[in-house]
């Protein structure tokens, strides 16, 4: 299940694992116009870990999904789009 929010500065999605236990937290993603954020709770240390990805790093992750297993570089135009 997910949820998708639209605040005023970031498009925020929300992953809830349902699957069967163990379940793992939700993860919470946060598009802003100049990255990509990632949290996740880890009980283990009682904190929020955060991931952050640049617009091009969330572009090779999107064209990895795709790929077979290897080495790849994106070619991107001027304004750094892929």
């Amino acid at each position: 299940m997910f949820s998708i929010e639209h605040d005023f500065d970031a498009t925020v999605v929300t992953l809830v694992d349902e699957g069967a236990a163990p379940l793992t937290e939700d993860v919470t993603i946060s598009a802003f116009a100049e990255c990509v954020t990632l949290d996740q709770y880890d009980p283990r240390s009682d904190t929020v870990q955060k991931i952050t990805l640049s617009e091009a790093q969330l572009q090779d992750l999107a064209a990895a999904l795709d790929l077979p297993e290897g080495v790849y570089r994106l070619r991107r135009d001027a304004q750094g789009k892929a």
